[in-house]
C-alpha cells in the first residue's frame, strides 16, 4: 500500500530536458575511421545495430529506433571516438542547447509508490545454441526476428527481403519452428506461444512482397489457438499457397558454392527427405534474460526455473510479493493481444492498493484559452508533409509535395518533416502556429484514425480549435498501395493535399458538449470474469450491479474440477462468491434478464426483469461478461452410450469423487469435437489443456490405467506445455488423427471399441475403452438482442467483436461498454480473470474522469425543412435521431449529439436535405471534389 522505490540511472547522459531531438549530433558524428587507445592502426567503425538484429549499422550516437519515447539520442561508449581517444567531441560542440555530457553519471532516485507493475519483457532465444541449424555458421540461416526487421518498412532494408550471402532475392524460404521452445536440451521446455502465428504472418508478407516466393513451414503442432488464428491459417494455406509440413528438421547443410541450405527431415509418410532452400528462418522462442531475473530477485519475487514469475490461476497477475504485479512475458510467453490484456489487467489489479489515493496528487491541467480568429486575419493554412522514414518518403517525393503546397490558395507556410508525430515535430507545429499566425492546419502523413488526436492536442495547446484541422492520408492511400509507381504516387499526394487545403479553408470552429458520468457500473454475467470485473470496480469504490440470468453465480466454472496448475476450482470459486456477496459496493441480481437498454456512455438506463419483476437501473458504464455454452455432441455415440461423456460430465464425476473412476481400465479422449469444423472453424483453446489435466488426474487416481488422447494438434501453449510433458511421463499415450479420417466408435458389451488411423505410423489402432471423453467445443450464445441493445457487434462465429484485436481487446467500439471472458472468445480461468480486470480498468478510465467531452463532428437537423418521414430514425445504427414530443417542432426529428458518431448515414438518407454534418458540410465536400478534378 505504501513504500519507496529506488531507481538507478547511469551512463553517458543526453539530457532529456534539454535535448530538442534536432538530430544534429547524429548527422555530424564522424563515422569513418578512429584510432583506438590500444590499437596503432586505424580501424573502421563497424557497429552492428542491435535494434536491427545486426542487419544494419549504427553511428556511435543515434536515436535508438524510429519514434522512440523520449526521442533523444544515445551515445555508445564502446564506439564513441571521444570516449575512446579523447579526440573529436563534435557532437557536444554542435549541440546548441548543451544537452550532451561525456561524463558517466550515476543517479539514484527514490519515489514513493503504493504498488509496482513489472513489465520488462523478454528476449529471443539465442539460436546459435541449436548448432545443428547452422545459425552463425551458414550465411543464409537467420532468425525470425531478423526476418521481421527485413520486412519492416523502417528497417535496415526498407522492407526488402534478401539472402545475406549475396543479397539476392530468395525464391524458396523455409521456417523451422520450435527453435528454443518445447526443447529440454536447451532448458526451454515451454511453448513460446507466438511462433506458429508469426511464421505464418511472415510467410504471407514475404509472398506479398514477391509472389514467386515458395514458403514452407516445418512444425510439430500448429498452435493457432487465438481468436481468428485457425481461420487465418486456413486462408494462409488456401489463398497464399503456404506449405505446412509436420516434421522436426534434424539437420541443415550448406552448399559451399551456391550457399543454398539443405534441410533433412522425415516426411509424414515416413520417408527420409532432403530439400534445398535459398533462405532458412529459425522461429526462435522467448526467454527471460539474466538482468530481468536479477531485477525480479531484487524485488524479492519467486521465479520458476525458466525465470517466469510464479503466480496462481486465480491471481494471475500478482506475484509472490503482495503489491507487486507482473504482466507480459515476465508471466509467460504471449502475443500482443494477451500482453495488452495483461497490462490492462495489472492496472486494474493494483486498484485494491491505490483506490484511496486516487486524485490526491492530481494537478489540474491549465488549458490555453481558445484564440478568437479575427476576421481581418484571413485564412492562413499551414501544411506539414511527413516522410515517415521510408514508409512514405521511400515512394513519394515528400519535399516536392511540400514545395507544391506552398503555392496553394490560403497556404502561408508549408514544410516537410521526417516524423510528423514525433515530439520535436509537435513542438515545431506549435511554434509555427504561433509564429506564422496559422488558423488552419493540414498534415499529410499516415492514418488519421491513430494519429489525428495527437495533432489536435497540439493545436489545442496553443489555443487553436482542434476542428480547424485536416488529415491527408498519403501512407495508407498512397505509398502503401502505389509503391511501384512513385511518380504517380507523388501526383496523387499533391491531389490529396490540395483537396485537404480546400476543405480546411472552409472549416469552422466546433464546440464539444460536456457529459457527466454516473459513478456506477453494470456487469452482465456472474461467471468468473463477471465476478472479477465487479470486484475490481468495487475495490475502487464504485457502485456495481452484477446481473446473472441463472439462480447462482459461477457460470461455467461451477462445472470444473481442477485448473491446469492443479488448484481446486470449486474451493477457489466459493471464495470468489463469498467475496462478492459480502461486498457492500456490489448488488447481485440473480434470476435476472436484461430486457432493454437506453441512453449512452455515462448515462445508461437499463430495464431488468428480476424474478419476474421489472426494475430500472441507471449506470455510467457496462461490462459484458455473458460467457458461453458448450457444444452438445451428436457424434461418437454421445447420448446413446453412458460411457461416452463430455469434459464437464467427467469433471462432475471428479468433483463428486465418483468411486467408479478407479475401476476404469482404459480411458480415451478425443479432441476437437465440434471445434475446427465447418460452421465452427475456430479453436476452442482450452480443450487440449483440459484433456491433459483430466488425463493426469486419471493416472494419479490409478497409475496402471491406460489413457489415450486422440488429437489433431496438441495446443498446450505457454507454460501449459509442462502438463503435456507431465502427462507423457505418467504414460498417457498420444495418437494423432487426420481430420479427413476421424476416429470411429463402436459400442460392445465388453467396452467401447475406438478405431483411429495414425498417419505417422501408417497403421490403424483399435482401442478398447471403458470411458470416452469428448473435448466438446465452447459455443457462443450469439446474443444478438444484447448486441443490439448496446449497439455492439458479433463476429461471424457469434462471439462479441472487440474494438481492436490488439489495441482494444477489452472494449467495444461503443463508448462506455466493455468486454471480457468467454463472451469475447474461449479462454482459461486465468485469462478470463486477466481480461476482466483489464475491462474494469478500461471502465475506470471513464468513471474516474467523472465527465467527458463529446466529439463536435456530429449531425444536426434543421427542423424547418424536416418532413417527419422518419428515414433518419430507421437508418441510424446508434439510435441518435428521434422525434420531438410536444412544442412547436413536435413530430420533427432531432439528433442526440452524445449518441451520434458522425457517420453521415442520416445526412445521405434525408430526403428533405434537412440534416447536416458538422465538419463535413456540403460546401467542404464539394470543394474537395472540385479540387480532385483540377
Amino acid at each position: 500500500g505504501a513504500g519507496a522505490l529506488k531507481i538507478t540511472k547511469e551512463g553517458i547522459e543526453v539530457s532529456q530536458h534539454l535535448c530538442r531531438a534536432c538530430g544534429a549530433c547524429v548527422q555530424t558524428c564522424p563515422v569513418g575511421f578512429l584510432k583506438m587507445k590500444d590499437l596503432t592502426p586505424l580501424k573502421p567503425i563497424v557497429m552492428p545495430d542491435p535494434f536491427d538484429e545486426g542487419l544494419g549499422w549504427k553511428k556511435p550516437v543515434k536515436i535508438y529506433y524510429p519514434q522512440v519515447v523520449p526521442r533523444i539520442p544515445v551515445i555508445d561508449d564502446k564506439a564513441c571516438v571521444h570516449l575512446n581517444t579523447g579526440n573529436c567531441g563534435v557532437c557536444q560542440q554542435i549541440c546548441g542547447v548543451h544537452a550532451i555530457n561525456y561524463e558517466t553519471v550515476e543517479r539514484i532516485e527514490e519515489i514513493k509508490v503504493g504498488a509496482v507493475v513489472l513489465a520488462p519483457g523478454g528476449k529471443e532465444f539465442e539460436a546459435q545454441l541449436r548448432g545443428e541449424y547452422g545459425y552463425g555458421i551458414y550465411d543464409n540461416v537467420i532468425t525470425s526476428i531478423q526476418f521481421e526487421r527485413m520486412l519492416s518498412a523502417s528497417g535496415p532494408t526498407q522492407g526488402h527481403v534478401f539472402r545475406p550471402s549475396d543479397h539476392g532475392d530468395p525464391k524458396k524460404i523455409a521456417w523451422i519452428q520450435c527453435v528454443g521452445s518445447r526443447d529440454r536440451t536447451c532448458g526451454k521446455d515451454y511453448c513460446s506461444s507466438v511462433c506458429c502465428m508469426y511464421a505464418s504472418k511472415e510467410a504471407v508478407i514475404a509472398r506479398e512482397h514477391d509472389a514467386s516466393v515458395e514458403a514452407t513451414i516445418f512444425y510439430i503442432d500448429l498452435r493457432a489457438f487465438g481468436k481468428g488464428f485457425d481461420e487465418y491459417v486456413t486462408r494462409v494455406e488456401e489463398q497464399h499457397g503456404i506449405r505446412y509440413i509436420r516434421s522436426m528438421v534434424s539437420r541443415v547443410f550448406e552448399d559451399p558454392v551456391t550457399k543454398d541450405v539443405t534441410l533433412r527431415y522425415i516426411a509424414e509418410n515416413g520417408d527420409r527427405m532432403e530439400e534445398s532452400f535459398d533462405l532458412v528462418v529459425l522461429s526462435v522462442g522467448f526467454q527471460i534474460p539474466e538482468y530481468t531475473r536479477k531485477m525480479a530477485q531484487d524485488f524479492g519475487l519467486k521465479l520458476d526455473r525458466y525465470g517466469f514469475a510464479e503466480k496462481s490461476t486465480f491471481e494471475p497477475l500478482e506475484t509472490s510479493r503482495k503489491g507487486i504485479f507482473a504482466c507480459g512475458i515476465l508471466n509467460s510467453p504471449k502475443d500482443i493481444p494477451e500482453t495488452v490484456m495483461e497490462a490492462g489487467g495489472a492496472a486494474g489489479a493494483v486498484s485494491k492498493y491505490l483506490a484511496g489515493a486516487r486524485g490526491t496528487m492530481t494537478k489540474e491541467e491549465e488549458k490555453t484559452a481558445e484564440a478568437e480568429i479575427a476576421g481581418d486575419a484571413g485564412i492562413r493554412v499551414g501544411v506539414f508533409v511527413c516522410h515517415c522514414g521510408k514508409n512514405i518518403g521511400g515512394v513519394v517525393n515528400v519535399p516536392g509535395v511540400a514545395e507544391y503546397a506552398k503555392d496553394l490558395p490560403n497556404v502561408v507556410y508549408a514544410t516537410d518533416t521526417l516524423y510528423a508525430c514525433s515530439m520535436d515535430a509537435q513542438e515545431l507545429l506549435a511554434r509555427t502556429i504561433k509564429e506564422q499566425r496559422l488558423n488552419r492546419v493540414v498534415v499529410a502523413a499516415c492514418s488519421p484514425k491513430t494519429h489525428e488526436p495527437l495533432f489536435q492536442e497540439t493545436m489545442e495547446a496553443v489555443g487553436l480549435n482542434k476542428y480547424l484541422f485536416e488529415f491527408a492520408n498519403i501512407r495508407n492511400h498512397v505509398s502503401w498501395v502505389h509503391k511501384e509507381e512513385p511518380e504517380l504516387a507523388t501526383e496523387k499526394s499533391k491531389d490529396l493535399v490540395r483537396m485537404a487545403v480546400a476543405k480546411v479553408s472552409r472549416a469552422e470552429s466546433l464546440q464539444e458538449a460536456r457529459l457527466d458520468i454516473l459513478q456506477s457500473a453494470m456487469v452482465i454475467g456472474g461467471g468468473v470474469s463477471g465476478m472479477t470485473a465487479a470486484k475490481t470496480l468495487a475495490n475502487q469504490g464504485y457502485e456495481v450491479h452484477l446481473i446473472e440470468r441463472d439462480p447462482q453465480l459461477g457460470g461455467q466454472a461451477n462445472k470444473l474440477y481442477k485448473t491446469w496448475m492443479g488448484e481446486n476450482v470449486q474451493d477457489e470459486l466459493a471464495k470468489m462468491k463469498a467475496d462478492i456477496m459480502s461486498d457492500k459496493q456490489i448488488t447481485v441480481h440473480t434470476n435476472t434478464e436484461l430486457a432493454a437498454v437506453d441512453g449512452f456512455v455515462g448515462n445508461f438506463t437499463s430495464t431488468l426483469v428480476e424474478n419476474g419483476e421489472k426494475k430500472t437501473l441507471r449506470h455510467g458504464v457496462a461490462v459484458v461478461a455473458t460467457g458461453a455454452g458448450s457444444y452438445k455432441p451428436t457424434e461418437y455415440l454421445y447420448g446413446k452410450d453412458p460411457r461416452v461423456v463430455t469434459h464437464h460430465e467427467l469433471d462432475q464425476r471428479f468433483i463428486n469423487k465418483d468411486p467408479k473412476l478407479k475401476d476404469i481400465n482404459s480411458a480415451v479422449f478425443i479432441q476437437c469435437v465440434g471445434s475446427r469444423e465447418p460452421g465452427r472453424p475456430y479453436c476452442s483453446r482450452v480443450c487440449c489443456t483440459h484433456s491433459l489435466e483430466s488425463a493426469v488426474s486419471l493416472k494419479e487416481l490409478r497409475p496402471d490405467m491406460d489413457v489415450y488422447i486422440l488429437y489433431r494438434d496438441i495446443r498446450s501453449y505457454g507454460l501449459r506445455e509442462l502438463i503435456y510433458e507431465k502427462a507423457r511421463k505418467l504414460g498417457v499415450k498420444f495418437i494423432r488423427f487426420n481430420v479427413k479420417e476421424k476416429p470411429e466408435v463402436e459400442a460392445t458389451p465388453e467396452g467401447l471399441i475406438i478405431r483411429v488411423k495414425d498417419p505417422a505410423l501408417r497403421q490403424e489402432w483399435e482401442i478398447k475403452a471403458d470411458l470416452l471423453t469428448l473435448a466438446s467445443a465452447i459455443v457462443p450464445y450469439r446474443d444478438e438482442k444484447l448486441a443490439q441493445m448496446f449497439k455492439v457487434t458479433l463476429n461471424e462465429n457469434g462471439f462479441f467483436l472487440e474494438a481492436h484485436v490488439k489495441l482494444g481487446p477489452s472494449e467495444f467500439a461503443t463508448d462506455g461498454v466493455f468486454l471480457c471472458g468467454l463472451a469475447h472468445y474461449p479462454k482459461g480461468i486465468d485469462e478470463s480473470i486477466t481480461q476482466a480486470r483489464a475491462a474494469a480498468s478500461r471502465a475506470t478510465t471513464l468513471l474516474a474522469r467523472k465527465n467527458i467531452n463529446i466529439a463536435g463532428t456530429v449531425a444536426y437537423v434543421d427542423q424547418r425543412h424536416c418532413s417527419s418521414c422518419g428515414v433518419c430514425v430507421e437508418v441510424c445504427p446508434y439510435s441518435a435521431p428521434r422525434f420531438i414530443e410536444g412544442g412547436p417542432n413536435a413530430g420533427k426529428s432531432e439528433i442526440n449529439p452524445i449518441l451520434c458518431k458522425g457517420c453521415g448515414l442520416c445526412v445521405a438518407a434525408c430526403r428533405s436535405n434537412a440534416i447536416f454534418a458538422k465538419g463535413f458540410t456540403e460546401e467542404q465536400i464539394i470543394a474537395q471534389i472540385n479540387e480532385m478534378f483540377l
